[in-house]
């Protein structure tokens, strides 16, 4: 995709540990938040969301993502309002092996969703930026268009310590996207490994990402990733790599026909993509709308949504609970202690994790 001018760039050319920021202007949120001596007014928030403003959107969202104790109850509050008009969105999960172009086949897919007519929120989750330091979107992110797009809103996930929080936050993020009016969720896992089985468990569609010259990666790629996509994108299909997208291509097809059926009674498709020049992002969208009208005649749709909506509820719960735990003042102390203990090896990790559970209860 051919660059502007400066005058078209946006916040979102990120800087090496630095946040991504949103498409809106992040300070005025954090403003909100540090008011002094202002009681946060959450039926004021609440209705400005509703009417699709992307300010208090992303006040809201930063009130979510705060670790302060205060936020949690007014964050709950929000939630809650904005429960009954969301859940009419379409989420879609997108993840790819590292250099597949996935920054560059959202931002086109983003612009050719927008000129539909839709509104589009982009999500990301980045466990692995807890570890690198690194801004949550990836240094070299660069979504220009689509960020300066008044259509579309984009916003990382912040690191946390676990990957669960991660999610949770993602969850109640998307909860908010969709009460705003956007009925289209992109949903990137940046990280690898776990970020994909937590994405796939909050999204209707997924699409795996893939390059060409199918051999090396076929062995390289986990059965467990190919088995969740219901789309899989031969992305960069042009110049010279057209014929290795044509041959990665059949040997996807052949290797997905070896997996049990789905659950969904959909057979995953391979597509070839070239986001660059803008060929099969229609293609792709078809596919979406296929599975959509597939899923919804057979009554999958609905089921997985439930089935996602019991996990966020389980999931909720051991977040609480680890969350309860490491806060307590009163095993702070002691955990630094047992864990002393165990690394002299004067006592197993079972039992020092045993005793603190105990200590923690009788608390």
């Amino acid at each position: 995709m051919k660059k502007k001018d400066n005058k078209e760039k946006s916040a979102l050319n990120v800087m090496k540990g630095i946040d991504a920021p949103t498409s809106i202007d992040e300070n005025a949120a954090l403003r909100f938040l540090k008011k002094k001596k202002r009681e946060i007014n959450v039926n004021q928030l609440v209705d400005e969301i509703l009417g699709g403003n992307k300010t208090s959107l992303s006040s809201a969202i930063t009130l979510i993502e705060s670790v302060h104790p205060k936020h949690r109850e007014p964050a709950e509050e929000i939630i809650e309002k904005c429960l009954p008009n969301s859940g009419k969105s379409i989420r879609v999960g997108i993840t790819g092996v590292p250099g597949v172009g996935k920054s560059t086949f959202i931002e086109t897919m983003g612009i050719y969703l927008t000129k539909l007519g839709h509104q589009l929120a982009v999500l990301a989750i980045d466990p692995s930026s807890q570890q690198s330091g690194g801004s949550i979107l990836g240094d070299k992110t660069r979504m220009e268009l689509l960020s300066a797009n008044p259509q579309a809103f984009i916003r990382p996930s912040p690191s946390g310590t676990t990957l669960g929080g991660v999610a949770r936050k993602t969850r109640e993020t998307v909860i908010l996207c969709e009460a705003a009016g956007f009925d289209i969720i992109f949903i990137e896992t940046v990280g690898v490994g776990q970020s994909e089985t937590t994405v796939h468990s909050m999204v209707d569609f997924f699409l795996l990402l893939m390059l060409s010259g199918a051999g090396d990666e076929l062995q390289g790629i986990k059965r467990g990733i190919m088995e969740m996509a219901d789309t899989i994108i031969i992305n960069k299909a042009d110049g010279d790599n057209i014929k290795k997208a044509e041959l990665a291509r059949r040997e996807y097809k052949n290797a997905l026909h070896l997996f049990p059926p789905t659950e969904s009674e959909w057979y995953p498709k391979v597509l070839l993509t070239s986001a660059v020049k803008n060929t099969g992002i229609d293609e792709v969208w078809e596919t979406i709308n296929e599975y959509i009208e597939h899923t919804k005649a057979n009554n999958y749709w609905d089921l997985n949504r439930n089935r996602q909506a019991k996990y966020r509820m389980h999931e909720t719960i051991l977040d609480s609970l680890k969350s309860g735990f490491y806060q307590n003042e009163k095993l702070k102390d002691q955990i630094k202690m047992y864990e002393k203990i165990v690394q002299e090896g004067k006592m197993s990790p079972f039992l020092a994790a045993k005793q603190l559970l105990s200590n923690y209860y009788d608390s």
